[in-house]
């Protein structure tokens, strides 16, 4: 359901929020040898210091949601393609609604929320592989979460993506490190 206002003008919400597009983006559940998440505290936007996420990103026009994927995971996590393996791909697209009150303030007001492409990727390297402090930061401070502590971490507007990612790579999470293809 849009939200109704005076005409929109630069910054502002359009008239019916439900007719703007969703922007495509990744999202990546990075999972370590003992199967718990890559969780990241946002450092900047309105949820900073009090919100987690995995890690996630637009895909650039003309990009691949692969080639997307391996390139937000280096500049969020500071993680190489060469110590990764992407074990599992949710077919289609997730979205998720901006809450109306920041569709505004993202993206210069162009979007309603965003469609993901999730991808689950086994991590095969140690803590000090991970830079969180990369040219694109993106994240203050991160941990490793067993999943079924993820959804707690995550701003209400996510939560319900988050458990369709979880229960979609739920067969390929309980495979462990010995799934490696």
């Amino acid at each position: 359901m849009g939200v109704e206002g005076p005409p929109s003008t630069a910054g502002e919400a359009p008239r019916d929020i439900a007719l703007l597009p969703y922007r495509p983006n990744v999202g990546i559940m990075l999972v370590n040898a003992a199967g718990h998440v890559f969780m990241g505290q946002r450092l900047k936007g309105k949820f900073k210091g009090t919100a987690w996420q995995m890690p996630q990103g637009g895909i650039d026009a003309g990009e691949d949601p692969t080639a997307a994927a391996l390139r937000e995971l280096r500049e969020e996590t500071g993680v190489p393609a060469a110590l990764i393996t992407i074990q599992a791909q949710i077919p289609g697209w997730l979205t998720y609604d901006f809450p109306p009150a920041l569709v505004p303030r993202l993206f210069g007001g162009r979007f309603r929320g965003q469609k993901q492409k999730w991808f689950l990727m086994r991590f095969h390297g140690g803590d000090a592989d991970v830079n969180i402090a990369t040219a694109h930061a993106e994240f203050s401070r991160w941990q490793w979460l067993p999943p079924d502590r993820v959804i707690d971490a995550i701003v209400p507007f996510k939560r319900e993506v988050y458990r369709q990612v979880l229960a979609r790579f739920a067969g390929v999470l309980d495979k462990g490190e010995a799934h490696r293809p």
